[in-house]
């Protein structure tokens, strides 16, 4: 399947959100939930708006990854950029019926590609223990585990997450 990474606008609220409503259940399997609140129709316009404005301020770069027909498959992000010393977060989903294509494999080789445009030099990403897509697909695209401890509460259990980082 070819993708593509469209970077995020206004125009894209109501598919975004419709996206974020169909697979909210199945994300909320594997991160913790964005809150009722984030599902509300003016909340979620209002929060994908001051995303918008952190992109245009440079600090985060908001991307939808389509297929050619320009279905929104998933979304992936650079976020928490740090202009001076070059590095940003990695964070992706992909939807539900979506998952296990491929899809997160391509879209982060595709928005590695582009750490030159964006001025950055190191991307980071964390994912579970239990994650091994994930890890597979940071793996694949070039991360390196990093060394470093964290626990998160999913679902009132107590999960550990893994760090991973990349270079250009």
């Amino acid at each position: 399947m070819n993708i593509q990474l469209t970077s995020c606008t206004a125009k894209d609220t109501e598919a975004l959100y419709a996206f974020e409503i169909e697979n909210r259940l199945y994300f909320e399997q594997s991160i913790p939930s964005r809150g009722d609140a984030y599902y509300l129709p003016e909340t979620f316009k209002e929060r994908h708006a001051a995303l918008l404005q952190e992109q245009q301020d440079g600090n985060s770069f908001f991307y939808l990854i389509k297929n050619e027909a320009g279905t929104i498959l998933g979304r992936i992000n650079l976020v928490d950029r740090n202009q001076i010393e070059k590095t940003a977060q990695l964070g992706y989903r992909i939807g539900q019926v979506h998952a296990g294509k491929g899809i997160a494999k391509e879209a982060v080789r595709l928005l590695l590609g582009q750490c030159r445009e964006h001025d950055t030099d190191e991307v980071q990403a964390k994912t579970t223990d239990a994650n091994i897509a994930s890890q597979k697909i940071l793996e694949h695209n070039g991360f390196e585990p990093i060394d470093k401890k964290e626990e998160a509460v999913l679902d009132g259990q107590r999960i550990q997450l893994m760090h991973y980082s990349w270079r250009r």
